[in-house]
């Protein structure tokens, strides 16, 4: 498997083509919701090895990773919202096996442009429930009925669909723009100590 596919080329494609199935083939139509399939398409991309392409040298990442290390607890202050190999809130996605299913390119891209790429397991959601009140949190799963999201003070709130008055995906990215924030150097710094966490892989 190559981590690419013959009949789509974004992540949201494949998520729809895995939910409408393929018309004149075997692939019928799923009953996944839109966060189920963008699970499932993530799960897919992370299986992939890292082939190595055209250009790919360009995409190598010049940087120290123990300084990356001290940035990502310190200055960065990234440790306050990420959980590496067990240590950290809950809050934002979990980044133990990150430097496994992204390219130093992509890690690079997220911490300048946040915004740029967000995927289907990091979405964030806020709902008003019938009484007025506003819940906002890290969507986990969602389905006909119900709502499940990790909340700021990293509790599990499942929402029954029926006691909500509206709910709305939110498009951007909670994560600031480190662009401004850190140098070129300290981002290559913490991109090569991103690209260390493997999660116990080689």
């Amino acid at each position: 498997m190559r981590g690419q596919f013959r009949r789509a080329t974004s992540d949201a494609e494949v998520a729809a083509i895995i939910r409408s199935g393929v018309p004149g083939t075997t692939m019928p139509p799923s009953a996944f919701s839109e966060a189920q399939a963008g699970t499932i398409v993530a799960y897919l991309r992370s299986m992939a090895p890292a082939a190595p392409r055209a250009g790919a040298a360009a995409d190598v990442v010049r940087g120290d990773a123990a300084r990356g290390r001290s940035l990502f607890a310190g200055k960065g202050e990234c440790g306050s919202c990420h959980r590496v190999n067990g240590a950290g809130p809950r809050v934002a996605p979990d980044l133990s096996e990150i430097g496994a299913i992204r390219s130093q390119a992509e890690l690079r891209q997220k911490i300048l442009d946040p915004n740029a790429l967000i995927r289907a397991g990091n979405h964030y959601v806020e709902a008003v429930t019938r009484d007025g009140a506003t819940v906002t949190g890290r969507l986990l799963n969602y389905d006909s009925f119900s709502l499940q999201l990790i909340d700021s003070s990293e509790r599990l709130v499942s929402l029954p669909k029926s006691a909500l008055r509206d709910y709305t995906f939110i498009k951007t990215s909670k994560m600031p723009s480190y662009r401004d924030k850190l140098t070129a150097e300290e981002v290559s710094d913490v991109v090569s100590y991103l690209f260390t966490l493997r999660g116990g892989r080689p």
